[in-house]
């Protein structure tokens, strides 16, 4: 080509670039998927992005999650430094990698940028974006009940005559985000313009609802090639344009569409399902934010903690709120019941004692990281995994029996305690039986795989008189010799498991949730594996770690999408189906005074299930 032609082929370029930077009123870039660690290619990368950031035209800068790839307070400050090299005005969100392993059970995050929300207006835009979870286990994304009351709140207060919304998640508004349709409920009350979300790593646009959504780039899409998104937003004509954004390269545009406010309703899925005679599911309480924990019960309340950070109790026979006390942080652990106490494990790093009648403090133990695990009380003592740390305390003497600090990572399940052994995992890739009385490692075993996130750290062991079974993200079940800690049998079959196990009232059977939705039923009484029976739940791709419950010759799953299924564990037919909600099944707890069962969603709502 001359120095003519390439002459005017410039000139023409910019031309055709001025007449295109006229005609939109905001640009924004969006980083999404960045997951930088120290050291890693992401992170030489992502300074390269900020600083063409710098050198562009956008008027603000949106951040929608997986900044890190584990959550950990050291990921979240390195990333935290270079994105405050950003000159333009910058809002992040949270991702589920910053979520779900996170060192901080979620508050170095809040420490760092705020919030896990934001409202800001650019221009006639009125841009929000927030959390969706998951929040500190598997499971889709949710978006905790408090943060849809303040976007409604929010909405109403700032979209004035002639402001637009824009709407930015992690999630996009598809089925991956268990309450979609409620956020979809609230963003169509008001003109919304477009919904932007990251999550995937992959190019897609879609419609809910009408609404129209786009999932943008990572900043590594595996191909060689890292970059950002830039939205330009032409309210006067309304029109989007979406352009991929390649770091070095000129932007190529990927989606162009006229903004359409016309939206629609969409069939929801109906709550409920016939319950056959013996049997009553009933909800008994909707609290006013998120619940992640399972209950406590004891022979007159049921307690819980929120998203909020408040620990409730729960009346069984007026179902009504008898007390409440407000932690600093939210709570993802059981409430440990003991005689004359409850003990709350916090994510501000205590362990609190309350007194059950008024629930007002006793004592507390400070500690060096948050409790995320669920405890137990036998006899009278608390046996309580925490952050890289394991302890044995006298209840009614609020003093430190025991401890084991010899974790690398933290502890989220419940142990098993019995008879003289203690039984936990742990997010380090370990399984370790301890001695009751002292604390002392008896045994530790690991699947060889140095991952942390295929540890078995969030299952709870199915412990017999010689074995020990479990379930882990490695998708293998596995069962060890229970007084030498010796691998047994460790088989990966179809039966996709993860972390839902429970067992039979005798111990012969445990029980595992595949993550095709089905029951399987497993020997352990035999020298190798043996497979007794397998049923389908209809839950479909399954995920949610709910322990199995065998009670009263029945057999409860629950789902990552609020679904009840109950088994005959005789005959192994499904007694029935019951949809309880949209969100995950928090775990089910017997009632020893009442035979009654109680479960937990992450929606806030609180079920009670009797069999006469």
């Amino acid at each position: 080509m001359d120095d003519n032609r390439l002459l005017r082929r410039c000139v023409f370029c910019l031309i055709a670039m001025t007449s295109v930077l006229g005609a939109f009123a905001q640009r924004f870039a969006i980083l999404s998927d960045v997951h930088v660690s120290p050291g890693n290619a992401n992170e030489g990368k992502l300074r390269e992005a900020v600083a063409e950031i710098n050198a562009g035209d956008a008027d603000a800068v949106l951040m929608t999650g997986d900044l890190t790839n584990e959550g950990s307070d050291v990921q979240l400050h390195n990333v935290k430094a270079i994105l405050d090299g950003i000159t333009k005005p910058l809002y992040v969100i949270p991702g589920n990698h910053e979520n779900n392993w996170s060192q901080s059970a979620c508050k170095t995050f809040n420490d760092l940028w705020g919030s896990d929300r934001f409202v800001a207006e650019v221009g006639d835009l009125v841009v929000v974006g927030m959390n969706c979870g998951p929040f500190m286990k598997m499971g889709d994304g949710h978006i905790k009940q408090e943060d849809l009351i303040w976007l409604d709140r929010t909405l109403r207060e700032r979209v004035k005559p002639g402001k637009k919304v824009l709407s930015v998640n992690h999630y996009p508004l598809l089925d991956d985000l268990d309450n979609y349709m409620d956020y979809v409920d609230i963003l169509k009350k008001y003109p919304v313009i477009t919904h932007q979300s990251g999550h995937y790593h992959a190019w897609k646009q879609y419609e809910t609802c009408g609404i129209s959504g786009v999932m943008v780039r990572a900043l590594d899409m595996r191909n060689g090639n890292y970059g950002y998104t830039l939205l330009d937003v032409d309210l006067e004509k309304m029109w989007i344009h979406i352009y991929n954004k390649v770091i070095g390269a000129e932007p190529e545009l990927k989606y162009a569409y006229k903004i359409n406010l016309d939206y629609y309703d969409a069939a929801r899925t109906t709550i409920g399902g016939e319950v056959p005679a013996g049997f009553v599911v009933e909800k008994i309480m909707a609290d006013d934010a998120s619940i992640f924990t399972r209950l406590g019960i004891d022979d007159k309340n049921i307690y819980f903690g929120n998203s909020l950070g408040y620990v409730k109790a729960l009346d069984k026979a007026t179902l009504c709120v008898r007390w409440q006390y407000k932690t600093g942080a939210m709570l993802f652990s059981r409430v440990a019941v003991a005689r004359d106490a409850v003990i709350v494990p916090t994510a501000d790093k205590r362990l609190v004692w309350l007194d059950k009648l008024t629930g007002k403090p006793e004592f507390e133990h400070r500690s060096t990281g948050p409790y995320v695990a669920d405890g137990v009380v036998v006899g009278n003592i608390l046996y309580q995994g925490g952050y890289k740390t394991f302890q044995a305390w006298d209840v009614k003497r609020h003093s430190l029996l025991w401890h084991y600090d010899s974790i690398n990572n933290y502890c989220q399940a419940s142990p098993v305690v019995d008879g003289n052994d203690v039984v936990f995992g742990a997010w380090d890739t370990h399984l370790r039986l301890l001695d009751k009385k002292t604390g002392k490692l008896r045994w530790k075993w690991n699947n060889g795989n140095p991952s942390n996130l295929f540890s078995p750290g969030n299952v709870v062991p199915v412990v017999t008189a010689d074995k020990v079974v479990i379930v882990a993200p490695d998708r293998v079940t596995t069962a060890l010799d229970r007084k030498t800690g010796t691998q047994l049998w460790r088989v990966k079959n179809e039966n996709k498991v993860r972390e839902s196990l429970g067992r039979s009232a005798d111990g012969r059977i445990a029980y595992a949730k595949t993550m095709d939705g089905e029951l399987v039923a497993m020997s352990t009484t035999g020298t190798g594996y043996e497979q007794l029976w397998k049923a389908d739940a209809g839950f479909g791709y399954e995920h949610a770690p709910c322990i199995v419950l065998e009670h009263k010759g029945k057999v409860f799953l629950g789902s990552r999408r609020g679904m009840l299924t109950v088994f005959d564990a005789v005959t192994h037919q499904k007694i029935f189906t019951y949809k309880m909600g949209s969100s995950e099944v928090n775990g089910f707890e017997v009632d020893a005074t009442t035979g009654d069962v109680y479960c937990s969603l992450i929606e806030g709502v609180i079920y009670r299930i009797r069999l006469k």
